[in-house]
């Protein structure tokens, strides 16, 4: 697992875009994400990382929880159609 926010938010973001193509789609088909941050405070930096993958600026919502598994400092869930 990378180390800090910017550089997870970058695997996060290849790790949706490699599931997003074994499905037959991509992001630019993505219409709505939901990002989920361990901290409020790296909203900036994982934005930063977050806009230069998903262009077409999808309906999302951004919350900041507890924990997430594995000790991870970010987790996107993203909805796509499939053409």
């Amino acid at each position: 697992m990378p180390e800090g926010i910017s550089a997870q938010a970058e695997q996060s973001c290849k790790n949706v875009e490699a599931i997003l193509t074994a499905a037959g789609t991509g992001l630019e088909h993505v219409f709505k994400t939901t990002c989920f941050l361990a901290d409020m405070a790296d909203f900036a930096d994982f934005n930063q990382v977050y806009a230069k993958y998903f262009t077409s600026r999808p309906a999302r919502s951004c919350v900041a929880v507890k924990e997430l598994p594995k000790g991870v400092l970010c987790e996107i869930e993203a909805v796509a159609v499939r053409r």
